[in-house]
């Protein structure tokens, strides 16, 4: 059996597999934004038949009882939808608006909520994950050659935008095969691989990392760590970097939180916390100003941006927020108030009601899963995906890259399942 864990078995598997180590190919064909959400809702609808039949064929059982945690990620992506049309009718903005608005609803926020589902109920068994992590490490490594000559060599930086970005109805670089892109301030060459922009790599990156360390394989394991860590560091994204140093030793920390001995440790380090607290403000502050400096033009707009988008909440959408994206003046480079952070946009876009759906899903998952981490690994795997998107929360928007991260999502609904609560050697 353990010879055979990670070849896909059922139909919820097979599909999952194919979509992740297909990629790059999809990536080339401009397919990514369309392929994420079609699995979603697919996977959706396998949950509700597998429910209504008692199970689906092939899957050998019935399905799984869905957990409090995900009937709460369900309410809170819901309570999007409810809130983005209070807002458009406040702001009064149209049927067409409205409409297009709820189909980005479909392709964004009710994924968050869709792939953890499909993780709890279906059978999904994260081994199957975690080896197709480690193709996709494979894959990657094999065409990074060509990414990092590529600007070396006079490959142009943009090979094509497929003509399938009329059927997604977002902007051209989710649709874009970006070979390199420079760094306006220094000139150096940048890589966003398969996602729309650098730091979005850098995500992806620090994902697979984490799931491919979990793949019992040494050899696949390897191939899936250096293909991670090499989009974690040639996308040259800060918060990768911070994501890579700083997840693993919080879940460690928090899976043996019922150790005698790790309050033991506890004790003398909060001691010498208190006593050396004020000169470790000063380090931080002066490491904080540091990192801003090594990228000072995209701190500065992402500092205005969130400026401009909490003063707006606060005067003009308190509630319900202004229902759209808007576009900021030219000196934040006319880019969306409230993007590179999922509060300010939350905040901006559906007020404070929508920064409280999602919120209050993201904590109680943190919560749970931290509980469960003391006893069972893929608690510990699922609470280290629940702290990557944590923290990309305030890097990025989780809306619209949910189509590119929902390996992750798919195993943190895996972990919250009933079936993942059973006591595993930690």
């Amino acid at each position: 059996m353990a010879t055979s864990a990670h070849h896909p078995q059922t139909p919820a598997e097979r599909l999952i597999a194919l979509c992740i180590e297909w990629i790059w190919p999809l990536w080339l064909i401009g397919g990514l934004y369309i392929v994420g959400p079609v699995l979603g809702w697919t996977l959706a609808g396998m949950v509700a038949l597998a429910l209504y039949l008692d199970g689906l064929p092939g899957d050998g059982g019935k399905p799984a009882h869905i957990p409090i945690a995900v009937k709460v990620w369900l309410i809170g992506m819901a309570a999007m939808l409810v809130i983005l049309w209070v807002g458009h009718a406040n702001f009064d903005l149209g049927l067409g608006k409205t409409v297009k608005s709820s189909i980005g609803w479909a392709k964004g926020w009710a994924l968050i909520a869709l792939f953890p589902l499909a993780g709890c109920v279906l059978k999904i068994r994260p081994e199957v994950i975690y080896r197709s992590i480690c193709k996709l490490g494979l894959y990657t490594l094999l065409v990074m050659p060509i990414f990092l000559v590529a600007p070396f060599i006079g490959l142009p930086e943009l090979l094509w935008v497929s003509p399938l970005k009329v059927l997604g109805g977002a902007g051209p670089d989710y649709f874009a095969a970006q070979l390199y892109t420079f760094e306006p301030g220094s000139g150096a060459p940048r890589w966003q691989f398969f996602a729309p922009w650098s730091p979005a790599a850098g995500m992806m990156g620090v994902i697979c990392v984490f799931l491919a360390a979990r793949e019992p394989h040494f050899g696949w394991k390897s191939i899936g760590i250096a293909g991670g860590l090499a989009l974690a560091i040639l996308s040259q994204s800060r918060l990768a970097l911070v994501a890579l140093i700083i997840v693993l030793p919080i879940v460690w920390a928090v899976a043996r939180m019922d150790r005698w001995w790790m309050w033991l440790i506890a004790a003398p380090t909060i001691l010498m916390l208190a006593i050396f607290g004020p000169m470790l403000m000063e380090l931080t502050d002066a490491a904080l100003a540091e990192f801003s400096s090594a990228r000072a033009d995209s701190s500065r707009v992402r500092a205005t941006l969130g400026r401009i988008a909490i003063d707006r909440w606060q005067t003009e959408a308190f509630w319900f927020g202004h229902g759209v994206v808007e576009n900021g003046p030219h000196l934040v480079e006319y880019m969306p108030i409230g993007s590179h952070h999922s509060w300010y946009g939350l905040l901006f876009v559906k007020g404070l009601l929508g920064a409280f759906a999602l919120s209050i899903p993201l904590l109680g998952t943190l919560f749970v899963l931290g509980k469960y981490s003391r006893r069972s690994e893929n608690a510990q795997t699922g609470l280290t995906m629940a702290l990557i998107l944590a923290l990309y929360s305030f890097g990025e928007n989780l809306e619209i890259l949910a189509y590119l991260y929902w390996p992750a999502l798919i195993v943190i609904g895996i972990a919250l399942s009933s079936n993942s609560r059973a006591t595993e050697p930690s």
